[in-house]
């Protein structure tokens, strides 16, 4: 054991891989067939009119449209028969089922310019870009967006899990809607694919395109599926729509069958990001809700209950970890950092790829972790806190522009710059500038350290050394300030938790060098947005001792280079055939994606690249490191080396699987003790006695013989018993 520093929808969805035969709701498939190919020959209606009310019935009678093989439409290089300019055009095609038992999958492939609504014998099946599911567009009505078909760029259809039990033995029919982001438009594209997963030997469909893959349906990581009823998610506000998630824990494959067993209810859900947003691959903000549309605190895939969530979608990181990667090594520091976990996200029936489910930063006992602040609290210690803030690029009423310097911008998190009171804004702001001005007017460490964490500010500034990140201290720079205490002392700015670093580990070709040598924290000296501040304070001889002596204790264990190099490791076999499904809905290997400094020909070459430049990173930091490690530089009755109290931390993470951190402060000599127990009170097992002096410790607890369940942790000392809950799955 170290000592340490204090530690401050659902609607079917379908999942492609790579291999076949597989068994889908308990029938092997033997083999794939086109049933339904984009060059047959379709009945068309031209839409600058309505068709028929009943035009997308089984029974209707098309003889008086025109035929032609697709694609049906105009513009581009994909059109088999050209109509036309219009607003939309209808497409029915008539097919035979020999044996519907013999189908255990039925896909639609979509390739289409702007958007399209699909029906089988009557009934909606899928659509994407346009309506609300269940309401038939009209014949000019516009798309959320534009939208380019894929097949004659050299990418594939979007694919679409068709409920099989809508087949009838004989005569059946597909239509299809597609509708023109408006008449104007230079382009409109419709090639359609109906395929199907064979039981039997029989051969009596068409060859698969060039194209397809065959779809299976299981994925080793958890199964979110997202149902807007066709409505457009948008950047703000968050729309309402249906969470369902399919979890059946680590080491279990999820199947598509599969209940929503992780989660199954309400949500509202928005794109998130700035520059992102450009990506064809989006990010989403979402809050779990109840039925009334208010907040619902819950554990998703087995994180800390709340209803603020982040679905990172990594595009241009084309390694998916770099996000991953800094969580981990944020959290092997000891101060929070936001807990992650890997998914693959489908949202109304179109699989998107491999995300990332994380926190969202926020007050809270499980992530930040300061007092509530309440509209009443103005004046006082209840005044002083807790806040969060952040550096981040300026908008107008969401923060204040610092007067110092870099002129930095600071925004309101924590309260919202909505619900932030005037009393609450002057004061932050003050205290945040007061200490700005002790700092660019101060001779020494000593004129402004009471302001500051220091341990936080170590252990902050540590990761983001081993990051090298473009944006590090200009966006996405987090920090909290504590409640001041009864006694007076001034509650201190905390630095973290670490938020958005895909452009971290030499992911980035622009401004700076990207590569593994030299310091990013003296870009804080330049003047561009950055608060210089970090500059003066990381120049401070006792801050850089600090450092020294932190580095060498974390680069012992918890941020060795093989213990980080075998997490990189962990996480690409965790994520070997989902990472081809992404890159199959994403083909973006091998190509150069702003602002990618490397481009990797295969994912195992992306791989490579991140963990040579990490293992070049961490060689250059410890031959590097700034200060000396000597404990006699830093003093026995420095408060931020001493708690000034006992308190037991949460356990990180939990719930856990196999591994668990405890870590507790303690302010006076004591023997110590550490027990688990089980939720009837019965003895587990002592994971540590023994005499400690005053300080901040942890230890590790690790298990693969528990079963999955409630436990608890207690720590007694000569003056002082505390227990906290924590929670073991297998």
């Amino acid at each position: 054991m170290e000592a340490r520093q204090p530690i401050g929808l659902s609607l079917i969805i379908v999942l492609l891989i790579f291999f076949t035969p597989f068994s889908l709701n308990g029938q092997s498939i033997d083999h794939w067939e086109a049933i339904i190919l984009a060059e047959n020959t379709w009945n068309y209606f031209v839409g600058n009119s309505e068709p028929p009310s009943n035009w997308y019935q089984h029974g209707f009678n098309d003889n008086a449209w025109p035929t032609g093989p697709g694609g049906i439409g105009y513009g581009d290089d994909d059109d088999a028969t050209v109509i036309e300019s219009a607003y939309s055009v209808y497409l029915r095609k008539e097919f035979n089922i020999v044996n519907t038992s013999s189908i255990a999958a039925l896909y639609l492939h979509a390739d289409y310019d702007d958007a399209f609504v699909a029906y089988l014998n009557g009934v909606e099946i899928c659509r994407s870009n346009i309506g609300t599911v269940g309401i038939r567009p009209t014949y000019d009505e516009s798309t959320y967006e534009q939208r380019e078909a894929k097949l004659y760029r050299g990418g594939i259809p979007d694919v679409f899990l068709v409920d099989r039990s809508l087949l009838n033995n004989g005569n059946n029919t597909l239509a299809i809607q597609v509708h023109n982001n408006s008449s104007q438009s230079s382009d409109l594209s419709s090639l359609i694919f109906l395929t199907a997963g064979i039981t039997d030997d029989s051969n009596n469909y068409q060859t698969l395109p060039s194209w397809f893959e065959n779809p299976v349906a299981s994925s080793n990581l958890p199964i979110l599926s997202i149902n807007t009823g066709g409505q457009n998610i948008i950047s703000e506000p968050k729309i309402a729509a249906n969470l369902g998630i399919i979890d059946n824990g680590s080491g279990n494959l999820n199947y598509i069958t599969d209940p929503h067993n992780g989660y199954d209810g309400k949500i509202g859900i928005e794109i998130r990001g700035s520059s992102s947003q450009d990506f064809p691959k989006k990010s989403y903000g979402f809050e779990t809700r109840l039925e009334d549309g208010s907040n619902n605190n819950v554990s998703l895939l087995g994180l800390p209950p709340e209803n603020d969530w982040v679905l990172y979608a990594p595009y241009s990181d084309k390694s998916l970890m770099r996000n991953v990667l800094a969580m981990h090594i944020g959290a092997q520091t000891g101060d929070y950092t936001p807990r992650t976990k890997w998914c693959e996200l489908y949202i109304n029936n179109e699989y998107l790829g491999v995300y990332v489910l994380m926190e969202k930063i926020k007050r809270d006992s499980n992530r930040v972790d300061i007092a509530k602040l309440k509209s009443s609290d103005t004046e006082g210690i209840e005044l002083t806190g807790g806040y969060i803030f952040s550096v981040e690029r300026e908008e107008v009423g969401k923060g204040w522009k610092s007067p110092y310097n870099n002129k930095p911008f600071y925004r309101f998190r924590y309260p919202a710059y909505d619900d932030i009171g005037p009393e609450q804004k002057n004061y932050l702001i003050n205290h945040i500038t007061q200490f700005e001005n002790l700092v660019d007017n101060a001779s020494s460490l000593a004129e402004y350290k009471d302001y500051i964490h220091l341990p936080s500010f170590v252990n902050y500034w540590i990761a983001n050394e081993i990051f090298k990140h473009i944006d590090n201290y200009k966006f996405s720079f987090y920090m909290y300030k504590t409640k001041d205490d009864e006694d007076g002392d001034i509650g201190k700015i905390h630095f973290g938790p670490l938020w958005d670093l895909n452009l971290a580990f030499g992911n980035y070709d622009f401004t700076q060098d990207c590569g593994p040598t030299g310091w990013s924290y003296i870009w804080a000296d330049l003047p561009y947005l950055r608060p210089s501040w970090i500059y003066d304070i990381s120049e401070e001889p006792e801050i850089q001792n600090k450092i020294a002596c932190q580095w060498k204790t974390l680069r012992q264990n918890n941020l060795s280079t093989s213990n980080l190099l075998a997490f990189i490791d962990a996480q690409a076999a965790l994520l070997e055939d989902a990472q081809k499904r992404n890159f199959t809905k994403w083909p973006i290997l091998g190509t150069y994606v702003y602002p990618n400094k490397y481009v990797g020909q295969t994912y195992a070459e992306e791989i490579n690249y991140l963990k040579s430049w990490l293992n070049s990173r961490l060689t250059w930091l410890d031959d590097n490191m700034l200060g000396t490690c000597d404990l006699s530089t830093i003093s026995d009755d420095d408060p931020d080396n001493l708690p000034s109290k006992y308190k037991l931390y949460q356990n990180y993470p939990n719930p856990f699987n196999p591994n668990t951190t405890i870590t507790y402060d303690i302010s006076g000599a004591s023997d110590v003790s550490i027990n688990i127990y089980d939720v009837t009170g019965n003895l587990i097992t002592n994971i540590f006695t023994g005499y400690q002096e005053a300080g901040s410790y942890s230890v590790n607890f690790s298990s693969n013989r528990l079963p999955t369940g409630v436990y608890f942790y207690r720590i007694n000392t000569n003056d002082w018993v505390d227990t906290k809950k924590m929670v073991y799955i297998k």
